[in-house]
């Protein structure tokens, strides 16, 4: 459409405004950063689908289709056909083949047939509608068979030939009997898929103690593992209601500033060597890492008398330890410029007057001290 603003003279073409490339708003979209470079017949061989959940996977144009993001089409599947969204194409397919270590042209590859027909997506439609009551079906039967397991998701296949279950369980279940009385009652093959908490929690969603909407469920695919060390390395609490998300794991959060931290602490000091003072001897507490201050302590069961030491000085320190010197103090004139007052508001001020100015402070303390002294005269 061309706006009623715009000024063309007669035999002018109108300047359209440039269209952007929007990335799709399903959290196994990604971003064509190689969008604008002219399209080639030959990176189209190969295009990437999703399907539901977090499934998806690389298939053979075999027929030459000129496809895009967002295209629903009919796939190869084990047996029949499957329907999905085309997730990636082009360059970036090429590009995301080399990562990932895959040569289509040595590998086996399923054949994309054809852009999804009105007949395949009406199909497709009846088959999402089954998936609920399936699934809640599947669980009184697994129930009644007593499996410790949970069935949390049912995908159907796009031409209603199979389904896949997805469960959940903390220890081998024998589902034999399960998938024929499943079979019989359903009348399709069973495929059974074991997911973690993480891809269950992503997949019903919620809000965590950040207040954004869990990352499984907007923006992760792929779980990467979690310990206890990605807590150390940090400096955090070793407190489990803190660390853990609402699936009942460690939050997935613990990796995102991880490199950031061990990078940090590359040159720094062990933690685990005490310093030799004249005076005693000084037990390491915690770290600051991106301050670089080491706090220390005279008791090493309790943190008394903790004093922060630059890592500079540390180093410092440790030298001289080792030539069997030991200095009077932690800190010397420098070094205690270089730590300073701290910045903390609540170490420094109260929290509710710390905002105020110095002639509010005055006031406010003028208004207090008279409170005070006409609750005295009427006591009196």
């Amino acid at each position: 459409m061309i706006n009623e603003d715009m000024q063309v003279q007669p035999g002018e073409e109108p300047v359209r405004p440039e269209t952007k490339y929007t990335p799709g708003t399903h959290k196994l979209s990604e971003y064509n950063w190689l969008a604008d470079l002219p399209f080639d017949d030959r990176c189209n061989e190969v295009v990437e689908v999703r399907f539901k959940n977090t499934r998806k996977g690389f298939y053979r144009n075999v027929n030459g289709l000129r496809l895009e993001v967002d295209d629903i089409v009919a796939v190869e599947a084990s047996p029949g056909h499957d329907i999905g969204y085309v997730s990636m194409t082009g360059y970036l397919v090429r590009e995301q083949l080399k990562k990932m270590k895959i040569r289509p042209v040595v590998e086996e590859m399923k054949k994309v047939y054809r852009k999804a027909r009105p007949v395949d997506l009406q199909k497709w439609d009846e088959a999402k509608k089954l998936e609920d009551s399936t699934m809640l079906r599947s669980r009184q039967i697994a129930e009644n068979l007593g499996l410790a397991m949970k069935i949390g998701d049912v995908e159907y296949q796009g031409d209603k030939t199979k389904a896949i279950f997805y469960y959940l369980a903390d220890e081998r279940v024998d589902f034999r009997q399960l998938i024929k009385v499943l079979a019989e009652e359903f009348h399709v093959r069973i495929e059974m898929r074991q997911i973690g908490a993480r891809q269950e929690a992503g997949r019903i969603g919620g809000i965590g103690t950040c207040g954004r909407e869990l990352c499984c469920s907007t923006h992760l695919s792929n779980f990467n593992s979690v310990t206890t060390s990605h807590a150390r390395y940090q400096d955090l609490s070793l407190n489990p209601q803190k660390l853990a998300g609402q699936c009942g794991k460690l939050k997935c959060c613990l990796n995102y500033e991880l490199d950031c931290y061990i990078d940090a602490q590359k040159e720094f000091p062990s933690r685990e060597v005490s310093l030799e003072l004249a005076g005693g001897t000084a037990y390491f507490v915690k770290m600051e890492v991106h301050t670089g201050v080491y706090w220390y302590s005279t008791d090493p069961r309790i943190a008394a008398d903790m004093t922060p030491v630059p890592v500079e000085r540390v180093r410092e320190i440790i030298r001289l330890n080792r030539k069997g010197i030991k200095p009077e103090s932690l800190l010397t004139g420098p070094h205690r410029d270089r730590i300073g007052k701290g910045n903390d508001l609540l170490l420094q001020n109260s929290g509710l007057t710390r905002f105020e100015t110095k002639s509010q402070s005055r006031e406010g303390k003028g208004k207090r001290r008279s409170f005070h002294r006409r609750n005295e005269r009427k006591q009196k």
